[in-house]
């Protein structure tokens, strides 16, 4: 563990009830609903964060790390499912991109998830039963809002900065949209301002995949004591394969047969990219939930940042003074650089303060999550200078 896990700097210490999940989880919305853009008023709902690092004195330092699809708020330490370390544990910790020596670290299971905060899987108050597809469609800006009032929870006025990839710098446009006076820095990884008609494609394999599972049992598998392994793990194979580029899945993969010397002339796992996917499939079962696959999934299919603001990009950012660094990468094909190129236009339309770096890498989206030396470069160098700007201290205390 690189990490120190901080203290909860919450002043309702009252309102976090107990779970066997580590970390920290607040209970939001008692007396102010969240009103979704579906229409519905959530109330009384739980949250799960895990923060990293300490506060400063003015609450000025403080980064939201928002995840991406599959991921979650344990960022920099073990799992408590797997066991394995944080999905971003290269990039947050004492010394790193993310200095826990630095900033305050944030990060909270969004809205429609499956690691403490209110979604399909988790109860209703109102029923006492598991929420299924009872549980109201969500947005992205929906996860935001959410996040926005833990942020107020957490007595934080505004973030020093928020970040994240793929879904989660979905999120972290959201959060400059939405909330642009609290946010002095944005850093969206290797996103998008829309989903493209491809996108949309391979999530609606995935979820056809889950609901064509007879364990399914149209969404209410938990109370008839099932799950549906099956179409949820081919639902993970197929989106895994668009998180790599094709140049590394051929090197690292070719057609390379698993454990024997001839094919089979049938239909077990011959090939070693099939074994690595059915691989990607059976671990993944184990710790999501295909209900929250559905939820998660459409929320990013329907998040389409031009259309609330006419139809016009810029318009989202217009009178910005957010400093905005976006990052892609060469051989990302699930979010090109050319849609990073789309949303630095409309932010240059409005002449916001913003950075373009696209990093050479063959590792395909999965970029991010990997030891990229010039993504990790090029994010503490914004880091730094936009904390130079915001008067925090300088690294190593300097």
């Amino acid at each position: 563990m690189t990490a120190t896990t901080s203290s909860d700097p919450s002043r309702n210490e009252p309102s976090r009830v107990s779970r066997p999940l580590p970390g920290h989880q607040v209970r939001l919305g008692r007396e102010r609903p969240l009103r979704l853009d579906c229409g519905v008023e959530l109330v009384d709902f739980t949250v799960a964060y895990q923060t990293y690092g300490r506060l400063n004195a003015d609450r000025s330092n403080a980064i939201l790390v928002c995840h991406a699809l599959t991921g979650d708020q344990f960022v920099a330490e073990p799992h408590p499912v797997t066991g394995k370390d944080g999905w971003w544990h290269m990039m947050v910790g004492p010394g790193k991109v993310l200095d826990t020596e630095r900033y305050f670290i944030i990060c909270a299971n969004i809205l429609g998830g499956c690691m403490g905060t209110a979604g399909p899987k988790e109860i209703n108050p109102a029923t006492g039963k598991p929420w299924g597809l009872s549980f109201p469609v969500i947005s992205i800006a929906d996860m935001v809002r959410a996040q926005a009032m833990l942020v107020d929870h957490l007595g934080i006025d505004n973030l020093f900065a928020v970040t994240g990839g793929s879904m989660g710098g979905m999120q972290v446009l959201e959060w400059a949209a939405l909330y642009p006076k609290r946010v002095f820095a944005a850093v969206p990884i290797a996103a998008a301002a829309h989903h493209t008609a491809q996108n949309i494609a391979f999530h609606e394999v995935g979820r056809q995949a889950i609901m064509a599972d007879p364990d399914w049992h149209g969404g209410d598998y938990a109370a008839r004591g099932a799950r549906p392994h099956r179409g949820l793990a081919v639902a993970r194979m197929a989106a895994h394969i668009t998180y790599l580029s094709e140049k590394a899945l051929q090197e690292k993969f070719g057609r390379k047969l698993q454990n024997r010397a001839a094919v089979t002339w049938g239909f077990d796992a011959d090939f070693q990219i099939e074994s690595y996917l059915r691989h990607q499939g059976s671990t993944f079962v184990d710790r999501f939930d295909a209900n929250s696959y559905l939820y998660i999934t459409r929320a990013m299919d329907y998040f389409d940042l031009a259309e609330r603001y006419g139809g016009v990009l810029a318009n989202a950012f217009r009178g910005t003074a957010t400093r905005f660094c976006l990052i892609s990468f060469t051989s990302d094909w699930l979010y090109p650089t050319e849609e990073s190129r789309k949303i630095v236009h409309a932010l240059n339309a409005v002449a916001a303060n913003v950075s373009f770096a696209e990093i050479v890498s063959d590792n395909g989206h999965d970029s991010f999550l990997l030891d990229e030396p010039e993504f990790h470069r090029v994010f503490e160098g914004f880091l730094d200078g936009a904390a130079e700007h915001r008067g925090l201290p300088r690294k190593n205390g300097r």
